[in-house]
């Protein structure tokens, strides 16, 4: 009996399982990601896709984040990884530029900035899956008793107080009821933040770097120490924990990037800015009133990091014919339909997107500021092909640099050099 709708859906610890053929004739296609509830809206999606592929099963592979990217460039180099697996854009270049990807073609009608992240030497790499760009949440109650206006709040290094900062001064209370900047204020016994300010580079640091007219990478180096708008950016960033203290330690949130979230969610940080990656957990667990405003507006203007993940296909498959009828289904409005109707992502293609809207606006949110964020200026997140290992190899300083530990100016001269050295291998 041919197996047609046949779908297994594997929970790995170790390693992976290359695309074969069973015993019926049909062609398994193995895909892995690394996120267990868009597995669920890909079981739907292939579900689907069976009816009109009688010849071909999709074995889905989860791998959880923490072991993802330990297995991946063993099982690529041994030939054994999934003959189509997710892929975020630090980790593209490392495969398409040694030959260990099938070029796909440009047909889709995907988000342009996903398409641009996985776009290497004039090929496109991989099928954009889903993105997600950053903006502003924040808790209805907190900002309404401060009188702060979320979508009006804009900052300027240039200037000893901004409005963000005044607003966040008001924001942030001790457990005696004082404020930042009034007499006998702790800053040791806060009890409500008013700001997230960490070093979470895709929803904080590179956001205030581009929306103060900064740069990260050139080509494939860092160059963000030579860039005065970059330092000034990150010296606000830092300025906000250390010296005006309206974001939690560093000391927290270097080492637990769960840490703002979970305040957030506490009722303990007026304003949170993320991704729509957080909407899920943000809706399940706040238990108070709380909207979605746009990014805060630099001098630059409001500029998102926008990131996405794309499915690229292994140039050793067994299989290609298979694997690129897989691609060309995930690529689809429908394939990509049950990810956007359970809420999970932004779907790549933009056809569907309302879909993924209109999901989160029945629960009584309104996505809206990350489309927005989306279709206005963007900054570019890190690529290259080795440019996880450079990211790896800067971190530490950083955290040094948000500690307080490490002047701004000198920690960006150390955390370049290492990334740079850690890139050229």
């Amino acid at each position: 009996m041919r197996r047609a709708a046949l779908l297994i859906i594997l929970l790995l610890a170790g390693c992976s399982i290359a695309g074969h053929d069973d015993v019926d004739g049909t062609t398994t296609v193995t895909f892995r990601l690394w996120d267990e509830e868009v597995a669920t809206a890909y079981a739907q999606s292939f579900s689907v896709f069976a009816r009109d592929h009688p010849g071909i099963t999709v074995d889905v592979q989860v791998v959880p984040w923490a072991d993802y990217w330990t297995k991946l460039p063993a099982d690529v180099v041994a030939g054994t990884t999934a003959d189509i697996f997710w892929t975020n854009s630090s980790n593209l270049g490392l495969y398409a530029d040694n030959g260990k990807l099938l070029p796909v073609d440009d047909t889709g009608e995907w988000t342009k900035s996903v398409v641009e992240l996985y776009t290497r030497g004039g090929k496109l790499w991989g099928v954009p899956q889903l993105w997600d760009s950053i903006a502003l949440y924040y808790n209805k109650d907190l900002v309404t008793a401060a009188g702060v206006d979320p979508a009006a709040l804009s900052w300027d290094p240039s200037l000893p107080s901004d409005r963000f900062r005044a607003a966040l001064r008001r924001l942030t209370v001790d457990s005696a009821g004082k404020h930042p900047g009034e007499a006998g204020f702790n800053p040791q016994r806060i009890t409500t933040y008013g700001f997230n300010a960490a070093l979470d580079q895709q929803a904080i640091l590179w956001d205030f770097v581009g929306s103060n007219g900064g740069v990260w990478q050139s080509g494939d180096a860092f160059t963000f120490a030579g860039e005065p708008r970059t330092a000034q950016a990150v010296q606000y960033v830092v300025d906000l924990i250390n010296k005006d203290h309206v974001a939690p330690s560093a000391a927290d949130t270097n080492t637990r990037g769960d840490k703002a979230l979970q305040l957030f969610t506490q009722g303990r940080i007026a304003l949170f800015q993320s991704g729509p990656y957080h909407l899920r957990a943000v809706h399940d667990g706040a238990g108070f009133r709380w909207g979605i405003a746009p990014l805060i507006q630099g001098p630059a203007g409001r500029v998102s990091v926008v990131h996405g993940v794309a499915a690229v296909a292994s140039a050793r498959t067994r299989h290609p014919a298979a694997t690129r009828e897989v691609l060309k289904w995930i690529g689809s409005a429908a394939g990509q339909r049950p990810i956007a109707a359970g809420g999970y992502a932004f779907p790549a293609v933009t056809s569907v997107q309302p879909v993924f809207v209109d999901h989160w606006r029945r629960q009584g949110v309104d996505p809206q500021p990350f489309l927005d964020a989306a279709g206005g200026a963007t900054f570019p997140a890190p690529v290259g092909p080795r440019v996880g290992a450079g990211a790896t190899a800067y971190a530490p300083v950083l955290e040094q640099v948000f500690l307080g530990q490490l002047g701004v100016a000198d920690g960006l001269r150390q955390a370049q050099a290492a990334g740079n050295e850690a890139m050229r291998g």
